[in-house]
């Protein structure tokens, strides 16, 4: 009994060693340049979907917030995790189906982790699949049922895997699946957060998918030196 108290005392103190050697890392992504307009969406052939939306829709291509921040941006460490493993998140990631859009349009997920796809809508959409890696399957589930749950795993990175409804042509998504636990997707203003980053030398990657494209993204050198908190800025520019 004694033995057993203080093998658990043992982890719960490198538990705590670990989380006081561990930074978070934060930053912004702002866009340089005017952005094409975003094109409205045409719901006249198809009343149902029109009937869920509350205000007229948008493409989401480049959603710019307070001081040129930049929405849906995916942000991961790309280099310097190799030949480290990582415990798989046991929380599933979610994506919805939801007033005939996905949300969010960018996720992030890690390779094995569970992903539920979701329909919250009271008519048909189908999920699609476009992966590029092999490896990862492609799939195409229809979801006939309101609050029907679809789970897929990936097994290798892939940046990203392209989601879309043959239902409604306007839906896409786009998940980024990485290796490691350190990405995240900037909010509304362009801000990201990436927290418990071990202490090393890292390159940072920011992907937007319609500056981006075919690219690998834009990346910096990070370094992160026990607990001090490290910022990363970037700049996405509109393609000429």
């Amino acid at each position: 009994m004694k033995r057993c108290v203080l093998i658990l005392a043992a982890v719960a103190l490198a538990g705590s060693f670990q989380a006081a050697w561990a930074a978070d890392l934060t930053g912004k992504v702002t866009l340089k340049g005017t952005p094409p307009a975003e094109k409205t969406i045409d719901f006249s052939d198809n009343p149902q979907a029109a009937n869920l939306h509350p205000t007229i829709t948008t493409t989401r291509w480049y959603v710019v917030g307070k001081d040129n921040g930049l929405k849906d941006v995916f942000v991961y460490i790309s280099k310097g995790c190799e030949g480290k493993s990582f415990p798989i998140p046991a929380e599933p990631a979610v994506l919805d189906q939801d007033k005939c859009a996905y949300q969010p349009y960018v996720l992030g997920v890690m390779v094995g982790q569970t992903l539920n796809v979701k329909n919250s809508d009271p008519i048909l959409h189908n999920v699609h699949a476009i992966p590029k890696v092999a490896g990862n399957e492609e799939f195409n589930i229809p979801q006939a049922n309101q609050g029907q749950v679809n789970s897929k795993i990936f097994t290798k990175p892939e940046i990203m895997v392209k989601f879309k409804c043959d239902v409604h042509q306007w839906m896409f998504a786009y998940v980024g699946v990485v290796d490691n636990p350190f990405f995240a997707v900037t909010d509304a203003d362009g801000n990201f957060k990436i927290p418990n980053v071990p202490p090393g030398e890292y390159t940072l990657t920011a992907y937007h998918v319609k500056a981006h494209g075919a690219t690998p993204g834009i990346s910096q050198t990070i370094k992160v030196e026990g607990s001090n908190p490290v910022v990363a800025n970037f700049t996405v520019e509109v393609p000429q």
